[in-house]
């Protein structure tokens, strides 16, 4: 492995490196991948040895990746997340944490902290994450750099390692929108989506606190300059203390139905907080995922219906700047609390959303979110080069 690493981005377990074709529309781009894409020929490693020790090589490479490739870049490796990308952190106990480089001194973000680390600190163009509850979305805005977790399904997820299939997504990290743009012109479809209203979801500006809204106030009267409709709006409905508990129930439900046999055989060691979180899915009872169910589907026809067909959703991507290292536990999971608020919205309702690296608060990065309707991805991006360059 020759690789300039000076942020830990990248594994060593499990380093592979890809040439992309002679000529295509990202040649002469580089780009990293989050060690839960299969690679062909290679262990995934999901973030834990004992994974990678009881999975067999891949068959295939991720189609996602194999797009990538197609289209001219190269692949220079795969890169840290946390255990089973059951975090929002990026502190992993077996491979170190990612160091954040427009934050020093502060968690990266989870659990595509090394694809966000390797694109802050300019060491590939791009890279791929997945997005589960955030784990593209709040590593955007601890690092300062653009990141999206894509329309659920839009792009097809073979090859990767799921966590829960129902909110997985593939997304993206860059460090500015005409990059952005150029990924996803290879791996979304076509979309004539282009925003005519914004909506500023008042009670996520609320809820983030008065310091969060100052640090994107600047952003958000930006924003409106491109709008000739605008409208603060409550996209909670009132209700917004549930959301987070209908993700947490359907996600942990899933987590545990995908996860639970292998624990079982294995015993793998879990890092603090991981461990806790995999106990937890445990409790969770069948009469509750059944209730969350039905609950989802009002939370996702609430949101489709504020956007309509040709608005976007303007929120704080997280309530907060990147913790510091070493941050005591609870208090990590307070924070991941609160930060669920903001970004279980686009989860519940399948929706793509769009982490733009426009505030500070104490000299660290805070991101400004945009959601959209489905399928709208690429016309978003678009929309975000050309308005945001």
């Amino acid at each position: 492995m020759n690789l300039r690493d000076p942020y830990n981005a990248f594994c060593r377990h499990s380093h592979v490196e890809l040439d992309g074709a002679a000529a295509g529309p990202l040649h002469g781009l580089n780009f990293a991948v989050k060690d839960v894409y299969d690679i062909a020929g290679h262990r995934t490693g999901n973030g834990n040895p004992v994974w990678l020790e009881t999975h067999d090589p891949a068959a295939h490479t991720a189609s996602s990746v194999e797009r990538l490739l197609a289209a001219g870049a190269h692949m220079v490796g795969k890169t840290h997340t946390d255990e089973m990308a059951y975090s929002l952190n990026g502190e992993n106990v077996h491979y170190g944490t990612p160091v954040n480089p427009n934050a020093p001194g502060r968690i990266p973000g989870g659990s595509s902290s090394g694809s966000a680390a390797a694109v802050a600190g300019g060491l590939v163009d791009f890279a791929l994450g997945t997005d589960c509850g955030g784990s593209v979305r709040l590593p955007s805005s601890f690092c300062g750099i653009y990141g999206i977790r894509t329309t659920h399904g839009l792009i097809p997820a073979d090859g990767i390692v799921d966590l829960a299939k129902s909110f997985d997504t593939v997304g993206w990290f860059a460090r500015d929108a005409q990059m952005m743009r150029r990924v996803g012109e290879v791996l979304l479809p076509a979309s004539g989506f282009a925003p005519a209203r914004l909506l500023v979801a008042e009670d996520a500006f609320a809820f983030a606190g008065d310091d969060v809204r100052e640090a994107l106030a600047g952003a958000v009267a930006r924003l409106k300059t491109a709008f000739s409709q605008q409208q603060d709006v409550q996209v909670y409905g009132g209700e917004g203390a549930q959301w987070p508990g209908i993700f947490r129930i359907l996600q942990g439900d899933e987590i545990r139905r995908r996860h639970g046999a292998w624990i079982d055989e294995h015993h793998p060691h879990f890092g603090p907080g991981i461990a806790e979180r995999f106990r937890w899915t445990r409790t969770i009872d069948a009469a509750d995922v059944e209730r969350m169910k039905r609950k989802r589907e009002e939370v996702a026809r609430r949101v489709v219906g504020l956007l309509g067909d040709d608005a976007v959703l303007c929120l704080p991507t997280a309530p907060g700047i990147a913790p510091k290292l070493a941050t005591a536990g609870e208090q990590l999971e307070a924070f991941r609390a609160r930060a669920f608020s903001l970004l279980c919205i686009a989860g519940l309702a399948s929706l793509p959303q769009i982490s733009l690296p426009l505030g500070t608060m104490q000299n660290c990065p805070i991101g400004l979110s945009l959601i959209a309707p489905r399928g709208a991805d690429r016309g978003l991006l678009n929309w975000v080069a050309a308005t945001l360059p």
